[in-house]
């Protein structure tokens, strides 16, 4: 005599996979957040970056002429200083530009 054989289980139940879906859930819920804080970190410590390659070439400026340069289009006309062109501010989209000391800032900032 031959015994009942019992269906192979197949596929996975319903409790196995809301179990997975909650892990994913909770991991997801932890990492975008620091995936979204690291971009704007990431964003602010490239505007600091531009800032300082500007006032870095103001100052190279200064040392090979003698003057300071007009505005920040002087830099990015002589292409030894900026051959690609002057970065825009990552975090906002706005162009740099020179206060009245020379140094770079955001020209959307206040002077």
């Amino acid at each position: 005599m031959t015994s009942p054989r019992k269906p192979q289980r197949r596929g996975f139940s319903l409790m196995e996979l809301l179990a997975v879906v909650t892990i994913l859930g909770i991991i997801a819920a932890i990492i975008v957040p620091r995936v979204s804080v690291s971009s704007n970190t990431a964003k602010e410590k490239v505007h600091a970056h531009n800032l300082a390659t500007i006032n870095s070439a103001v100052e190279r400026w200064y040392i090979e002429k003698g003057t300071w340069p007009a505005d920040i289009d002087a830099l990015e006309a002589d292409t030894n200083y900026f051959p690609e062109s002057i970065p825009v501010n990552p975090v906002n989209g706005n162009a740099y530009s020179l206060d009245t000391n020379h140094r770079a800032q955001d020209s959307g900032s206040p002077p």
